[in-house]
């Protein structure tokens, strides 16, 4: 019989949770949660410029998800809350309804601590929230009120991989499970794609600070995921995304045991096609030199089908 396992909030007092959720409250004052600084004063429900996101997160949906990573869905799906607004302008985004047009409604954070109870009363595997690197604040009050209230799951902080060292120290000890995207090895050239422009360094400094915390990914008996680093990646057309040296960082600079998803899902969506190479789908044998790529710097912890 496996041990039972315990969320890494779960050994913090809820005086700590509360005291990670004033802070975070306290740095949207003059916002410096995320990398873009934006220094706008997020606490007066004026929304933020980059995130366009005030006081109150903006969820456009939540439920069980079962496409997720294998570690993450399992059988009972990952307990998936997508938030709206991003600290990137991804000109590719799949998701640009939620990240840049604004589709979802503002919830108090008692509202947001139901959303997870829910999750879990579903049966879910974890709470994965995405897109999470805007609303820290909020999701540290909600999980203060739903942990009073027997929340007792992983947590999953699922971002596109821009994220300030201010949000990751409010988050140690209470995220059991960082997957961060890698989007890019180069800021020069991740700068008219996402619209920041020192993407790589950030991401960088980031994962590796997540890695830190979390270490390499571990699974329960199920191969349910349970504490660890995942990491995405996804391949563009000619390689765009710099994808041998993200693969490298992560082989030398984080471990070669790092959980990898290699995504081969990439198609031109939102401004997409304004921006060749970026203007058509990545071929097969793109994709195929990518993941020997991958094997051959020993990355062997690869999420595929």
């Amino acid at each position: 019989m496996e041990p039972t396992f315990t969320p890494a909030y779960r050994t913090l007092p809820p005086s700590e949770l509360q005291r990670r959720a004033h802070m975070a409250r306290e740095h949207m004052d003059s916002c410096s949660l995320c990398p873009r600084r934006c220094g706008i004063d997020r606490n007066q429900a004026r929304r933020g410029a980059p995130c366009r996101t005030g006081a109150k997160a903006i969820v456009y949906s939540y439920g069980p998800h079962h496409g997720e990573e294998r570690p993450l869905s399992g059988v009972r799906g990952s307990g998936t809350i997508f938030f709206t607004g991003c600290n990137l302008h991804c000109i590719f985004c799949q998701n640009w309804e939620l990240s840049q047009g604004g589709e979802g409604r503002e919830v108090t954070d008692h509202e947001l601590a139901r959303m997870m109870l829910n999750l879990q009363e579903q049966g879910c595997h974890n709470i994965n929230m995405v897109s999470p690197s805007h609303v820290v604040a909020p999701i540290l009050a909600a999980l203060a009120i739903a942990v009073s209230r027997g929340l007792d799951l992983p947590l999953v902080y699922n971002s596109g991989g821009y994220d300030s060292p201010h949000a990751l120290a409010l988050m140690e000890g209470i995220i059991d499970i960082y997957m961060p995207d890698m989007k890019f090895a180069d800021s020069a050239t991740a700068r008219p794609f996402l619209g920041v422009p020192d993407y790589a360094e950030v991401n960088r400094a980031a994962v590796s600070e997540m890695h830190r915390q979390v270490g390499d990914l571990s699974v329960d008996g199920a191969g349910v995921a349970r504490r660890g680093l995942l990491v995405r990646h996804l391949i563009l057309p000619q390689n765009a995304a710099g994808t041998d040296a993200v693969l490298a960082y992560l082989a030398r600079e984080i471990s070669p045991d790092t959980y990898l998803n290699l995504m081969d899902q990439y198609r031109p969506c939102y401004r997409a096609m304004e921006y060749p190479p970026l203007d058509r789908r990545p071929s097969r044998a793109e994709f195929r030199e990518a993941l020997a790529a991958a094997r051959a710097m020993g990355l062997t912890r690869l999420d595929r089908p």
